[in-house]
């Protein structure tokens, strides 16, 4: 997939990510330093590409899904026990049994899952090579002396090592998080690349975004760390965002499209700017808001229409990141404008960002979506966020509701209140995943369910593997025993990307080795020790 192929103006991807068999060049920084970015050279076929269906995602071409159990997440195609789905170039021609695919070539599902790939609303790729890091860390050091304390997200990640950060660094942590990703079926990202300290950095993030092949919002946010150190003079943020969307995004017909960054916490001129932009340019504004950082006045006058400048509220364009420790009036009006929140339960739960605010939601009668943030502490994988989102809320309720007894028969065992939030279930957390996720980047029209005339973003779960069989509940086996070695095969816009459990056109090892020595570059321009065991 690339930019200019999706808007129907096919390349010769000879030395590119995006044509078969490419891998990364060992000269990234050399290539971005001329302003090049076409950073891959041709790699022998792998014989695990051979058996894949022929020409998939490209237009005329069909091949059908059999015999899977089929998991639409559109509750107007519904649910098959056994199924087929129909594809031809990019999008979904038909789902249901024994379809007539007229000479299509054929995926066997039998066994498998069939359903829509994850959508991760909050993703900071260009940390990937930082990964453990800081498994130990809270967002800010609270003074108390323990292995928490030290190192901590701002003090280290943001203040430290993202200040350092080149342009070539940002591509590979980019592209390798984003195949990772795509490796555990995530087919969609909204990539939150605080790291623009220059328009270079920035095109490398987006090219990024592209080579990695799958479906992605890029989030045009801040320059990291270096805007509070003063070490970023080539900084064009929010100022660039007119000149990004132009040259990246000006078709609506591509796998990546923009968002707008606008932090709070940075301070009213900017809020004003990055928000006035971002509308005039009719993008989405995201923005990170929790209890840290001094955010929930700051919220609390943006909900009053009164933030920034004194005229800038919230609205349907907002997507907001955590909504942790904010106040019950705020919430009221991200309701009542149809504002979206995407929750990141692990992350929320590990560094101090407070509850994740999901009974207040439920009490709103919202839904989030769910976003990993942060690799430098916790997996990016998708299994993970959908079983931390659904024990954590039901641990709460479950606890809630035995608080009303006194735990001493015949009141050990009550029976819930009225207005107690229900539990989750699976069903509830699949659409958090898809769906909803498609929804709150403006892309569920195109994605997020198996829907005829929607692009086939989809992956098929092995449900006859050691960790699975039998299977007895298909939401139950999806969120409750899979993990990324269930995920068989993951398409996008219809275009096979893995395959009988490996990923296509990539060498893996020498990105691995890229990504490694970029880290080694950023741990040296940091003048950080490089300890296994810290």
């Amino acid at each position: 997939m690339c930019k200019l192929c999706d808007e129907g103006k096919p390349q010769d991807h000879t030395g590119s990510q995006l044509g078969r068999r490419d891998f990364l060049k060992a000269s990234t920084a050399t290539a971005l330093g001329a302003g090049a970015l076409n950073l891959f050279t041709p790699r022998p076929a792998a014989a695990q590409d051979d058996d894949a269906p022929e020409g998939s995602g490209r237009r005329g071409r069909r091949y059908v899904i059999r015999g899977g159990h089929v998991t639409s997440m559109d509750p107007a195609v519904g649910d098959f026990v056994k199924a087929d789905v129909l594809i031809e170039g990019k999008k979904i021609l038909a789902v249901g049994p024994n379809l007539r695919a007229g000479g299509a070539g054929e995926i066997d599902a039998r066994g498998k899952i069939v359903m829509p790939g994850f959508i991760d609303t909050h993703h900071h790729q260009f940390e990937t090579a930082l990964r453990s890091f800081l498994a130990n860390g809270l967002l800010i050091n609270d003074g108390s002396g323990s292995p928490s304390a030290n190192p901590t997200y701002f003090e280290y990640i943001l203040l430290t090592f993202a200040p350092v950060y080149r342009p070539e660094d940002v591509y590979i942590s980019e592209l390798f998080g984003g195949l990772a990703q795509l490796d555990d079926g995530v087919t969609t990202v909204h990539d939150v690349s605080q790291i623009h300290h220059s328009p270079a950095h920035s095109d490398a993030a987006i090219q990024a975004l592209f080579d990695t092949g799958r479906r992605a919002a890029f989030g045009f946010f801040e320059s990291a760390g270096a805007n509070i150190l003063g070490t970023n003079p080539d900084n064009k943020y929010p100022t660039d965002a007119p000149r990004i969307k132009s040259q990246w995004f000006s078709s609506s017909d591509q796998l990546v499209h923009m968002i707008m960054g606008g932090e709070v916490y940075l301070g009213d001129p900017t809020t004003d700017q990055s928000w006035t932009i971002g509308r005039q340019l009719d993008l989405q504004i995201a923005a990170h808001i929790l209890s840290p950082f001094g955010i929930r006045p700051i919220f609390d006058r943006l909900a009053a229409g009164t933030g920034g400048n004194g005229h800038i509220g919230i609205g349907p364009d907002n997507l907001f990141i955590h909504m942790t420790g904010m106040s019950d009036t705020a919430w009221q009006r991200v309701k009542d404008v149809g504002a979206q929140v995407s929750i990141a339960f692990p992350i929320e739960m590990n560094m101090r960002h407070g509850m994740p605010p999901i009974i207040k939601m439920q009490s709103l009668g919202l839904e989030p979506s769910l976003s990993t943030d942060v690799e430098v502490t916790m997996t990016a994988d998708f299994f993970t966020q959908m079983r931390v989102c659904m024990n954590m809320q039901r641990m709460v309720v479950n606890q809630m509701v035995l608080e009303q007894g006194d735990f001493y028969p015949p009141n050990q065992w009550p029976k819930p209140a009225a207005g107690v939030a229900p539990l989750l279930t699976t069903r509830d957390v699949l659409r958090f995943a898809t769906i909803n996720g498609a929804k709150h980047l403006r892309l569920d029209k195109k994605t997020g369910s198996l829907t005829p005339g929607k692009e086939a973003d989809i992956i098929i779960l092995d449900a006859t593997a050691i960790n699975v069989a039998p299977l007895n509940n298909v939401p139950g086996a999806v969120v409750s025993l899979m993990d990324r070695t269930n995920v068989e095969t993951v398409i996008v816009a219809g275009k096979v990307r893995k395959w009988k459990g490996k990923l296509l056109d990539v060498d893996l090892n020498h990105l691995r080795r890229q990504l490694e020595n970029s880290r080694d570059d950023i741990f040296a321009a940091a003048k950080v020790p490089q300890d296994l065991y810290r």
